[in-house]
């Protein structure tokens, strides 16, 4: 497996494009295989998670080539619903498939879907409410099989606002005669891109990043040239970067509507941060002030796929800061290889007292799961000496070449 060697101790400056948004390119992939004809994607990242999709999709009989920086996905070729066990097994968004697939076949079969392994990610939520539709569902050899010749639309309530749910439920009623109904959706600014997308393509969904979501069914979509939205979560990442360094970042290509709860703890900790329509810049103190609490929550509260970089740090703040994870259980697997690093963390259940240090120290660390391994990256930019960093095939999952980035902003990094 490849790692990142870093050489800590330079500041990260310079001006930088985020890239298109990893979360909101899955359930658009998904949501590809609904109308009739050709999907182009501009300005798609080329990351792990996507050519896992590209596969799966083509298992489907859904082929799908790069045009320059655009992906091109011939959604109307869609001749089968199984899912391939292993792709669905190695990825979480292959649950997005669902929704689609029975949409537009009736019928799916698929694994129960892999990922990073952050905690328990049960995907009852997704079934109870497609069984709200009238899909039948049985479960046969660990393989999820789903007969949808009775789908029809319906008033769904979520007992918690899972994004992946509200996703699946839209991309499952677009093609629905009727009108199905979401309470207590998601509110994640992801899921008004896919909202922008299927309307583009001629859908009616409205109410996205509301706690209810109303979908007019329609007969036929049709295929679309789409840009989705930039990553918040590689804009907070690179923010990051830049604060834990005492650096200056200048980000283009960013919305910084998306990411208010982030951008209100990094000005807690000392940071200088301008916002512009699409432009977002972020100058550092030479030390970090701690925080005194931050807590994760569903959008609009604070992400945690955000969590892990705020823990990194955290751990070189002056002061003391508490985390506490209550979106996933496991969010703390790095916090043994930060305190590797020289990091004062302790871990009760799910939350983190950290005690900032004055450095952290290179170490050889491995990610555990995507931010994880983002936030190790941070850290080790900030430690004294060297660090290397492994299984750097995770971070690849959502950051495209994240090591080039940061060379052109001044880290001492290298893929080995």
């Amino acid at each position: 497996m490849a790692g990142f060697r870093i050489c800590g101790g330079e500041k990260i400056e310079g001006t930088l494009r985020v890239d298109t948004a990893k979360n909101a390119v899955l359930p658009i992939l998904a949501a590809s295989v609904l109308p009739q004809e050709d999907t182009v994607l501009t300005d798609c990242p080329r990351l792990g998670d996507v050519e896992c999709m590209r596969g799966i999709l083509r298992m489907l009989g859904c082929e799908s080539c790069w045009e320059g920086d655009a992906l091109r996905i011939c959604g109307g070729a869609l001749s089968q619903g199984e899912m391939p066990e292993e792709l669905s097994k190695r990825v979480r968004s292959s649950i997005f498939l669902l929704g689609p697939v029975l949409g537009r076949l009736r019928m799916a079969t698929m694994a129960y879907p892999g990922g990073c392994e952050i905690g328990l990610r049960p995907i009852d939520l997704h079934l109870s409410a497609l069984k709200r539709m009238g899909v039948r569902i049985s479960e046969e050899g660990g393989m999820l099989r789903c007969d949808g010749r009775d789908m029809h639309a319906a008033d769904i309530h979520l007992d918690y606002p899972s994004v992946g749910a509200t996703e699946n439920i839209i991309m499952a009623a677009a093609l629905l005669p009727g009108r199905t109904t979401i309470s207590n959706a998601a509110r994640e600014p992801e899921i008004e891109d896919l909202q922008r997308y299927i309307n583009a393509m001629g859908g009616h969904v409205q109410g996205a990043g509301s706690p209810l979501i109303v979908i007019e069914g329609v007969s036929r979509l049709h295929g679309v040239t789409y840009q989705p939205m930039p990553d918040r979560i590689a804009t907070g990442t690179y923010l990051c970067a830049a604060a834990i360094t005492g650096g200056q970042i200048e980000l283009t290509n960013a919305r910084p509507r998306d990411l208010t709860a982030v951008l209100d703890k990094l000005r807690a900790m000392g940071c200088v941060i301008a916002e512009g329509e699409q432009v977002l810049y972020l100058s550092a103190p030479e030390r970090l002030q701690s925080f005194d609490a931050l807590q994760t929550q569903p959008h609009p509260g604070f992400p945690t796929d955000m969590q892990s970089q705020m823990l990194a740090l955290a751990c070189v703040c002056r002061g003391a800061s508490v985390i506490e994870e209550k979106v996933f259980e496991n969010r703390f697997a790095i916090a043994g290889d930060l305190c590797r690093m020289g990091a004062n963390i302790r871990v009760t259940g799910r939350a983190a007292l950290i005690q900032g240090v004055e450095r952290l120290h290179g170490a050889h660390v491995a990610a555990h799961d995507l931010r994880g391994g983002a936030a190790l990256v941070l850290a080790a930019l900030a430690a004294s000496g060297e660090t290397l960093v492994e299984d750097v095939h995770l971070i690849d999952r959502g950051y495209e070449r994240m090591e080039e980035k940061l060379t052109a902003l001044g880290a001492k990094i290298a893929r080995v």
